[in-house]
């Protein structure tokens, strides 16, 4: 039985958290977040559901007041937020 794995675009993603395009392209940078695959043809950043939690757990913890730092660490990102 093959389950199936939902794939979003940096748009969707956007959609569906409610951050902005802006705010996930950051986050990338920063390591919080990481994509899943890449188009070769596009170039096209692709997502899936673990990045939608992760992002729902980063959401939880900014409005708890903790810095991307604080974030960074409590999620063990390999690079460190600035």
């Amino acid at each position: 039985m093959q389950t199936a794995i939902n794939v979003y675009l940096i748009k969707d993603l956007s959609r569906l958290s409610g951050q902005s395009i802006h705010t996930l392209k950051f986050y990338l940078k920063l390591g919080l977040i990481h994509e899943v695959g890449r188009s070769p043809e596009t170039r096209f950043r692709y997502f899936d559901q673990t990045t939608l939690e992760r992002l729902s757990i980063i959401r939880s913890l900014r409005k708890e007041r903790k810095s991307l730092q604080e974030i960074a660490e409590s999620l063990g990102s390999a690079k460190q937020a600035a």
